[in-house]
């Protein structure tokens, strides 16, 4: 028997700070929901928007696989390893925060806002090295396919984290349909839907809908408009 759990788009938690309008797929900050606390072992979803020239001060983190995917714009980096970055659209950037980091984020730009999804992960092994990576993703290889875009594995394509986790990032025409399996037994999927509307085993999702999959070895999506989505394949136990 397939378990999910479907979290539409107007579930999700809201804070509007003017200069950060946040919404929250797992419970986060002031928003709290006890039966959305996380999915298996990820945490955070949030879906920001930056407004141009704003940013997140100094702030520390630990013992968290952290991912940033830009959707539009750029967000500028900087952190207490010394790396000074700015990730663009169509990057994916990691950090593992493990026995702890401090970090700044902002959106460099004054003309235009920034866009992205933060996800956190609980990690698989406690008090790492802190590390960081980030890569350009080749988009052409979204086109109606699951892109992977993080993985375990360091000599593998796309990030490296300290997880037993998989992530894919595609962008399917209408009508196309594709099957993917798990990489390892015992993960489920988190399926986000990045914009347009996809079917995930059947089950409809709008824009910035998402499902939850487990206890099964495989997925289908199709694409009932042209979509894009991101797809993880993450452990359901610590």
């Amino acid at each position: 028997m397939k378990n999910t759990v479907l979290h539409k788009a107007n579930t999700r938690g809201h804070a509007d700070h003017g200069w950060l309008n946040a919404y929250h797929s797992f419970s986060f900050a002031s928003w709290y929901n006890p039966e959305r606390v996380q999915f298996g072992t990820l945490r955070v979803l949030n879906d920001d928007t930056v407004a141009a020239g704003m940013g997140f001060g100094e702030h520390g983190h630990d013992n968290m696989e952290i991912i940033t995917i830009p959707l539009e714009g750029d967000l500028a980096h900087k952190d207490s390893m010394g790396n000074a970055e700015t990730i663009k659209t169509g990057d994916v950037q990691v950090m593992s925060a493990g026995t702890g980091i401090r970090h700044s984020e902002f959106n460099p730009n004054h003309d235009k806002r920034t866009k992205l999804f933060q996800i956190w992960l609980f990690p698989r092994t406690q008090n790492v090295t802190p590390r960081y990576q980030q890569i350009t993703l080749e988009k052409s290889k979204q086109k109606n396919d699951f892109a992977q875009i993080l993985s375990p594995n360091q000599d593998d394509e796309g990030v490296w984290i300290h997880q037993d986790a998989w992530f894919y990032l595609s962008d399917f025409d209408k009508d196309f349909s594709k099957k993917l399996a798990l990489k390892r037994e015992g993960n489920g999927f988190y399926i986000m839907n990045i914009e347009g509307e996809i079917e995930v085993n059947g089950e409809k999702l709008e824009t910035r809908d998402a499902i939850g999959i487990w206890e099964t070895a495989e997925i289908e999506i199709k694409a009932t408009t042209n979509a894009k989505f991101l797809v993880m394949e993450i452990p359901m136990e610590q």
